[in-house]
């Protein structure tokens, strides 16, 4: 998985039940070891940036800088100065020299986000630094060298930004040595569970409370959202949960999507029904068995689909089936 937090992962310690996230971290692993330009592609919040600093960690590069960098709704004149620097007196209320993110960068990786809403100049002038290693500071002649492996990122299609001509051809080839596409969390539910539990007990832990079970209901809840704003949606939902519980357990009443009432009061009805029978706290690891019950369930009692649409195991599958039946 790929969870958000302040703890710095290497690829390797990142892990996915979903067969197109799992190919998406094997080829990020075999990318760590080389300084092939990348592009990573996802929607907004699936942890593009993450991953970029996960391949630097496992990259010979770690032990220099990973500077990241947003390129968009920036003027020209300010992109220029924060990618390659100014001297002191280049424009109005420049009044000391400045290091660029290339030159800090020198010897580790450049991430570039949102690529795609950069200027045309901009544009052209990355063009130089990525294919030459070289740049110029504003209000400077001196030619500078940098040593740096860029890996961009975009969640938009960077073919249709060139076939509607508002992306270089040219630079989109230096920039694309290997492209990886992480799947929206919609798409690989499997590892929610996971994911649910970890963002919980990072969270109980950053704000100094105690949750540690969560309600059949409100996993069934989270369960079924769509996640339109992915890892990022996550993190804040879960923060939030924790923030205003009142217990040491999730509750249904906790669950509250941005833009949503929260599900056991809108408009006055009643909770959806539990998918568990009898209801009742879980602990987090309980929470996740019966979850895998709930989708064996869904797949007719068939254990080979059921392991297939959970992303492990048959062994692993059976093994937890026995432990709820055993509850």
């Amino acid at each position: 998985m790929i969870a958000r937090g302040d703890s710095v992962m290497r690829v390797e310690e990142l892990t996915s039940r979903n067969p197109r996230m799992q190919e998406c971290l094997k080829r990020a692993l075999v990318a760590a070891r080389s300084d092939v330009p990348l592009l990573l592609l996802g929607e907004t919040g699936t942890g593009k940036t993450l991953l970029a600093r996960a391949i630097h960690e496992s990259s010979r590069r770690s032990v220099r800088a990973f500077v990241s960098f947003n390129a968009a709704a920036m003027s020209e004149t300010l992109l220029e100065s924060q990618l390659f620097g100014h001297e002191r007196g280049a424009f109005t209320g420049a009044d000391h020299a400045l290091r660029g993110k290339f030159d800090v960068a020198d010897g580790g990786t450049l991430f570039l986000d949102e690529i795609a809403d950069m200027s045309p100049l901009a544009q052209a002038k990355i063009l130089r630094a990525v294919e030459y290693g070289e740049f110029e500071r504003l209000g400077s002649e001196v030619v500078r060298r940098a040593d740096v492996r860029v890996v961009s990122a975009s969640n938009v299609s960077l073919r249709e930004r060139i076939r509607q001509g508002l992306f270089r051809e040219d630079l989109y080839q230096r920039l694309n040595g290997l492209t990886l596409v992480i799947p929206p969390l919609r798409e690989r539910r499997e590892d929610l569970p996971a994911l649910i539990a970890w963002e919980l007990q990072h969270w109980s832990g950053r704000l100094g409370r105690t949750v540690s079970a969560i309600d059949p209901d409100a996993l069934d809840r989270l369960m079924e959202h769509e996640w339109p704003g992915n890892l990022r949606e996550l993190d804040h939902t879960i923060q939030a949960m924790v923030l205003l519980a009142e217990g040491e357990t999730i509750r249904l009443d906790d669950v509250h999507f941005e833009g949503e009432a929260p599900a056991a009061t809108q408009q006055g009805s009643p909770p959806p029904p539990s998918l568990h029978p009898g209801g009742g706290e879980l602990l987090l690891s309980a929470a996740v068995d019966r979850h895998v019950q709930h989708v064996y369930q869904i797949a007719g009692r068939n254990q080979h689909r059921a392991a297939r649409l959970l992303g492990i195991s048959r062994t692993t599958l059976f093994r937890r089936l026995r432990r709820v039946v055993q509850e």
